[in-house]
């Protein structure tokens, strides 16, 4: 009988599930949806129903279970409640162990995702990477020497919530200002250009917007829209000027940038690059930065990814 490991990625509306070969390749993935309610009593049953069907259709033995979840994990490796999940946590890498009979590694999300593209994403080849997930929000993670770097409380890489100015307009969901995820989100370079196309009388084809999104700035940018634009060249050097604190702190190989504002390709990643030379401490400038590779499914690479650490495939990691 052969044995598969699972990545998992649990997000706040769907679960996604990979399922991957003794060789380490993925070979099913599909979603399932997240039952939240009532404390996210079903979470784990429906996870470890969903898993246990698919060893059973394929007469294969579960190796393990490595998951990424939307909040922080202790150091004993509970999970603590999550905002976005109803309050839903504990001790559940142990239950659904065993559920399922199996090892199971519980991660962050971000954290999952940032081992995905270490392994056989972005940041194959090398052993020190920073991931930053331009979103919503900016998230990431940081690997420093082939080992991902938690912190004492679990929350190591949350570069959104770097203060890399001194005061700003807005306030940050963390209660501050000056937070980088307030500067280089695609929530943030919204708002940036609804307040400039509110106080300027600059020409833009952004006016014919009815709700300006990051995508719809950086698609007028690409055309030589003026505004667009400058609002693409603050937003990219905000990020370099993030980028380049990190750079000071973990010096890594590589910074891989994902998430949706990824979408603009090499023209963000070469404005992104411009701005990270401008303030680099000279050695750190020479790391490189790409674009994530995985898309969606990093964060499931990355529970596999543990999951083979755990049993000892060094071959595959």
């Amino acid at each position: 009988m052969n044995e598969r490991v699972y990545g998992v990625d649990l997000g706040g509306t769907t679960v996604k599930i990979g399922a991957f070969d003794g060789a380490g390749t993925l070979v099913r993935k599909w979603e399932i949806p997240t039952r939240s309610e009532n404390g996210g009593a079903l979470i784990l049953e429906d996870i470890a129903a969903a898993v246990k069907a698919d060893a059973v259709e394929n007469e294969a033995v579960i190796g393990g279970i490595g998951m990424g979840v939307p909040g922080v994990i202790t150091p004993d490796g509970d999970l603590l409640p999550c905002v976005n999940l109803n309050g839903w946590g504990g001790a559940v890498g142990k239950e659904l162990s065993q559920r399922c009979g199996c090892p199971v590694k519980m991660l962050n999300d971000a954290n999952a995702a940032t081992l995905g593209e270490l392994w056989r994403g972005g940041g194959m080849g090398v052993k020190s990477m920073v991931f930053v997930t331009l979103g919503t929000g900016v998230g990431g993670g940081i690997v420093v020497d082939g080992k991902l770097l938690a912190g004492s409380h679990g929350v190591g890489g949350e570069l959104g919530h770097m203060k890399i100015y001194e005061t700003g307009e807005d306030v940050c969901g963390c209660g501050k200002r000056g937070c980088l995820e307030k500067y280089a989100s695609a929530t943030a370079l919204a708002t940036h250009a609804k307040r400039a196309l509110a106080q300027t009388d600059a020409p833009s084809a952004l006016r014919n917007v009815v709700d300006v999104t990051a995508k719809d700035v950086f698609d007028a940018a690409k055309t030589g829209d003026a505004l667009a634009v400058e609002l693409c060249e603050k937003y990219a050097d905000a990020l370099g000027r993030g980028l380049a604190i990190v750079a000071c702190v973990c010096d890594p190989e590589a910074f891989v940038l994902g998430g949706g504002v990824t979408k603009a390709g090499d023209y963000l990643l070469n404005k992104v690059k411009e701005a990270y030379q401008r303030y680099a401490f000279a050695t750190t400038a020479e790391a490189d930065l790409v674009l994530a590779k995985l898309g969606n499914d990093a964060g499931m690479y990355g529970g596999a990814h543990e999951i083979f650490a755990e049993l000892g495939r060094a071959d595959l990691l």
